[in-house]
């Protein structure tokens, strides 16, 4: 199966597909549909919500195993200290799997605080590091695996939080370990240049990893986050279709040279996911 970075011919103009799958809340294997979406990979997401999901490692696994697609999984270090996290990732590698992205995990809210800890024995940019030291074939302990891991290792940013901030936090990343970037939604190419000017400041020379910029469909009663122009919101409560204004997005991504996308289907009120309109699209993508 490949590694992400097998997959990035940003040069070439062709599009790479990372697309966001969100876990069922339920083990039971006959209410699960497996996801027919045409993308390069499909990403697992981590307890979307903080709520009680199928563990992501072993939804890839299982995805990758009965449908032959490459997928990544999502691991936060929020919830598990540094023992479970490495036992985790060895059972991952056990389980053919290439590919994890390292995030934090939503913070809990305090009511949630009241029934679950913390952990957070690791920081991001820690867990990072960490992995790229079992792929030297050495635990947090400094003791020697019997072999080491081949992980593929993403880091995500958030443009929104600010690209300056964002681009130092990213320089220090790509130095423990990163292999590749994926990006929350973004709806002005602009920050993309943006983010690399800045990288380019931060680290003293250009970014050379692969960024999976966030190209997010959106639909009229589905949840629309902050960072969504006002533009964007008035089309859609007008009946302008979101995969329409995805495809003119990614029209905009082509022209700015950004092959490498992380496409983020629509969120419905109360968790649901619009598959649907991810291989929407997909395909339009295909008859561009």
């Amino acid at each position: 199966m490949a590694k992400v970075t097998d997959r990035c011919f940003e040069a070439t103009g062709h599009s790479a597909f990372i697309c966001d799958f969100s876990p069922p809340r339920t083990g039971d294997p006959q209410s699960f549909a497996q996801p027919n979406l045409d993308a390069d990979f499909i990403s697992v997401a981590y307890n979307p919500g903080r709520a009680v999901r199928v563990n992501s490692a072993m939804l890839a696994a299982a995805i990758k195993g009965e449908t032959g697609k490459d997928v990544l999984f999502t691991l936060a270090t929020r919830d598990m200290n540094k023992l479970a996290l490495e036992s985790l990732l060895l059972g991952g590698q056990m389980l053919g799997l290439d590919n994890v992205v390292v995030v934090q995990g939503d913070p809990f809210t305090q009511r949630d605080l009241d029934r679950v800890k913390d952990v957070s024995d690791f920081t991001p940019t820690q867990m990072i590091s960490a992995i790229a030291e079992m792929n030297r074939g050495t635990d947090y302990r400094e003791g020697q695996l019997r072999s080491p891991t081949d992980y593929c290792v993403g880091a995500t940013l958030d443009l929104g939080r600010g690209i300056e901030a964002e681009a130092q936090l990213a320089h220090r990343k790509a130095q423990a370990g990163a292999h590749f970037f994926i990006s929350q939604p973004i709806f002005d190419v602009d920050e993309a240049s943006r983010f690399h000017e800045a990288f380019k400041t931060a680290a003293g020379h250009d970014l050379e990893l692969p960024v999976f910029f966030g190209l997010q469909v959106l639909e009229k009663d589905g949840i629309i986050f902050s960072s969504v122009p006002e533009t964007v919101r008035q089309e859609l409560e007008q009946g302008r279709p979101g995969v329409e204004i995805a495809l003119e997005l990614f029209h905009r991504f082509q022209q700015a040279g950004l092959h490498n996308i992380y496409l983020v289907p629509p969120i419905r009120r109360g968790g649901a996911r619009g598959y649907g309109s991810a291989r929407e699209v997909l395909a339009g993508v295909e008859r561009l």
